[in-house]
């Protein structure tokens, strides 16, 4: 684990990554019981022991309509040009085909397929590598920041609504943290690529995960305590050291369609950034599709998020 952690490091200082994960983060994407790592994993270790390539293959449990073959890895940037990210992305295709296959006989349907793989806006080779072998560039996605000194937006609530802190909310109604899955699930579903989370990957990637915080964490109630939208946040303590200032970090941020138009996305990032600046965070970060079609960039910008990096996504149809 030190030594893929130390590679995954090298990486994002040469190729401009965002992600700092620790040890225990990269831990974490090794656990879910969907993952075989004797067939899903390799690891490239060079004579004393120093990694210096890996590539991970899965597909998710929720993956029922489209089924995503997700290819994470990358070569340490002394080892390029040798053909050894070649020879990984090619196993990451054949591996990808086998679990899809796999998926498509389960689910007993001939469901459409991709493999996915993201790109650094700094990783050219690893660009001329996707191209090169049938991967098309189908959309970037955007890092965003907003500097806490500047002055903060006041949350305008709109009419027939209330915003709970998530740990308020759940503690008052424990069944409450699945209907906000069944909620982002709706809310996001006319969105690219997407497939509904399932409890298990809800819970290990979202608020269940270690770093989630329902403190910073809003759901947006009627009356009858229907959820009307939500802004779900994360403060990413081992990436503060790393990068050196603190950051509240918006992971999830939903309107279901009825109560979309009348300002609740605002109110929920707004009340965000509250929440991180009482807490003397001096940011406030997110990522976003940059061909949202909720219009969700505009909504950033005009709050005073700009563009701190971009990433590629390349699909390739299996």
């Amino acid at each position: 684990m030190d030594a893929w952690h130390a590679l995954h490091e090298a990486l994002n200082e040469a190729d401009g990554g965002h992600e700092h994960l620790s040890v225990d983060d990269l831990r974490d994407e090794l656990e879910p019981d969907w993952i075989d790592l004797a067939q899903d994993s390799r690891i490239g270790l060079d004579a004393d022991g120093v990694a210096r390539a890996f590539a991970l293959v899965q597909v998710r449990p929720g993956d029922i309509t489209l089924l995503r073959a997700s290819c994470w890895g990358g070569v340490h940037p002394q080892w390029r040009g040798q053909g050894v990210g070649r020879a990984l992305l090619a196993w990451q295709a054949d591996r990808a085909e086998a679990i899809v296959t796999t998926r498509r006989a389960e689910l007993g349907t001939q469901a459409p397929a991709g493999a996915l793989m993201i790109v650094e806006e700094n990783a050219e080779s690893a660009a001329r590598l996707a191209a090169r072998t049938g991967f098309t560039l189908s959309r970037y996605f955007f890092v965003m920041r907003r500097d806490l000194s500047e002055p903060l937006p006041t949350p305008v609530v709109p009419d027939g609504l209330r915003l709970v802190a998530f740990d308020k909310a759940v503690a008052a109604d424990p069944g409450l943290d699945d209907r906000l899955r069944l909620a982002h699930n709706e809310a996001f579903a006319d969105h690219w690529g997407w497939q509904p989370w399932s409890a298990e990957t809800w819970q290990r990637w979202e608020t269940g995960q270690r770093d989630f915080r329902g403190d910073w964490s809003f759901i947006a109630l009627t009356a009858d305590n229907e959820i009307a939208g939500y802004a779900l946040s994360a403060g990413f303590q081992t990436e503060w050291k790393i990068v050196g200032h603190t950051q509240g970090w918006t992971s999830k941020l939903g309107v279901r369609a009825a109560w979309r138009g009348i300002g609740l996305a605002k109110a929920l990032l707004a009340t965000s950034m509250q929440a991180f600046a009482a807490d003397r965070m001096q940011y406030a970060g997110l990522d976003v599709d940059s061909d949202n079609p909720s219009g969700a960039v505009g909504l950033y910008n005009a709050l005073g998020y700009q563009v701190q990096h971009r990433a590629a996504h390349w699909t390739k149809d299996m």
